[in-house]
């Protein structure tokens, strides 16, 4: 259920509206509370830390074609006058003004929560159980470390016509377990993630012995000979692509700028016909699956890639004030304290037809690239980088038992997503990480999609 505090609060934001909007043509205020537990098992350590993340409000405001902002801790006893000398509304050029936002009426509550909550104990118990089996299970595993994060996110939207408030959780399992033959130490990362503590916790233990495995097997692992070659990607890589490629390519506060190449491409190609993409906290129930956004837009479904023509961006409410367009609920910010940004939520390529086999029996030469390990990609001339733990050879339709790590995915993003041949009937949206603007304003977000079969550059 939503924050007792932020409950408590509501009636008090909408005093402050209404006193407000007696001075400005458009008030809203935002209330945000989020949580983290975080249970540690390890081979060097257990712990159990809980902490309060953010507990906040932002005050917005209107009038002459600016928008202006008040950022607090809290809005009991706040005056009117303290929020009016703290706003400063400077003059703007004409050609600089934005129209005020529309808002039709709208009165709702919204829940998600845990759907099979479970104790602390239980859960470290649970934890050390599944890292003291995998520990056994090889002399070659130094290190076994499983970590459980709960977020709960509380938040409130309050304005003349809109009277919104959010409770949503979501939990990460991650597993780490580290090899070592001599000199030679490697590690793999799993994550499982899902609105549901007791079915990630399930998770982790039906994977613990094939994740050893792959940990394993990258003490055999060799440089790869750099070249181009037929690629296929599992889920996380896709969504590596999808994230980099038209995730912050297509955040069109950006378009505004001028700092994105995809302002000029809407309506043209740009990846083969068999591709589609999607972004919205409301495409898929992962991290960054939220009702409304900080600017009080519910959460959208938005086609970014249809049969490989780009159709749409993704928009906070005033860049697409300033563009013109209906905003899609990709306003975001990385605390109360933070200005609201155009920020990707689910970002993935829909599934296909083909199947994974026929897939991997189509490629003469290639590697199957696994494990998402970092990527960028510069928007305004749409370059990518995209890095994977490691591949596994494929010849002659057969995989090879050889393993490379890491592999580096760089190119031409048009070039990339022009050259994808099958896409696979397999989805999964993978939601453990955090997405910065730049080096900064960081939240959480997820991507992933189907296996896709394109021809890359590999080093």
């Amino acid at each position: 259920m939503l924050n007792k505090f932020l409950k408590s609060r509501i009636k008090t934001a909408k005093s402050l509206v209404n006193e407000l909007s007696k001075s400005y043509d458009y008030v809203s205020v935002l209330g945000s509370y989020a949580k983290t537990k975080r249970i540690v098992s390890s081979t060097k350590t257990t712990g159990i830390d809980e902490m309060d993340n953010e507990c906040g409000f932002v005050i917005k405001v209107y009038k002459d074609g600016r928008y202006s902002e008040y950022s607090c801790d809290d809005i009991d006893g706040l005056s009117v006058n303290t929020v009016k000398k703290a706003i400063t509304l400077k003059d703007v050029p004409e050609f600089r003004k934005v129209p005020v936002l529309k808002e039709d009426k709208t009165v709702k509550s919204y829940a998600r929560e845990d759907g099979h909550p479970l104790g602390n104990k239980e859960i470290l118990e649970k934890l050390e159980a599944i890292r003291h089996e995998q520990e056994k299970y090889n002399e070659k595993i130094i290190l076994s470390n499983l970590v459980y994060i709960k977020h709960e996110v509380s938040k409130i939207f309050v304005s003349t016509n809109k009277c919104l408030d959010q409770k949503y959780d979501w939990i990460n399992g991650i597993m780490v377990v580290v090899t070592r033959d001599g000199n030679n130490i490697q590690q793999n990362f799993h994550t499982e993630n899902e609105a549901d503590s007791e079915l990630v916790l399930k998770e982790l233990d039906e994977v613990k012995f094939r994740e050893a495995d792959v940990a394993l097997k990258m003490l055999e692992a060799k440089p790869i000979v750099p070249g181009v070659y037929d690629i296929i990607t599992d889920q996380s890589i896709s969504g590596l692509i999808a994230h980099e490629a038209f995730g912050h390519g297509v955040e069109m506060d950006m378009f505004v700028k001028n700092r994105a190449k995809a302002k000029d491409y809407v309506g043209k190609y740009v990846a083969s016909p068999i591709v589609n993409m999607y972004d919205g906290a409301a495409s898929a129930l992962s991290a960054a699956s939220y009702f409304f956004d900080d600017d009080g837009v519910e959460a959208h479904n938005t086609q970014i890639i249809k049969d490989g023509i780009l159709v749409s961006g993704i928009s906070d409410s005033l860049s697409a004030l300033e563009l013109d367009k209906e905003p899609t609920g990709n306003g975001r910010r990385e605390s109360y304290e933070r200005k609201v940004y155009t920020r990707m939520t689910n970002t993935f390529f829909a599934k296909g037809k083909d199947k994974f086999d026929d897939m991997v029996k189509s490629i003469k030469h290639g590697y199957y690239l696994c494990q998402t390990n970092n990527g960028m990609e510069d928007p305004k001339n749409w370059q990518i980088q995209c890095t994977a733990a490691y591949g596994l050879e494929i010849k002659d339709g057969k995989f090879t038992g050889e393993i490379v790590a890491p592999v580096v995915i760089s190119g031409y993003v048009v070039d990339l997503l022009s050259s994808i041949s099958m896409v696979s009937d397999d989805f999964k949206v993978i939601g453990s990480g955090m997405c910065g603007k730049g080096h900064k304003e960081w939240v959480f977000v997820s991507d992933g999609g189907p296996n896709l079969k394109a021809r890359a550059k590999l080093g």
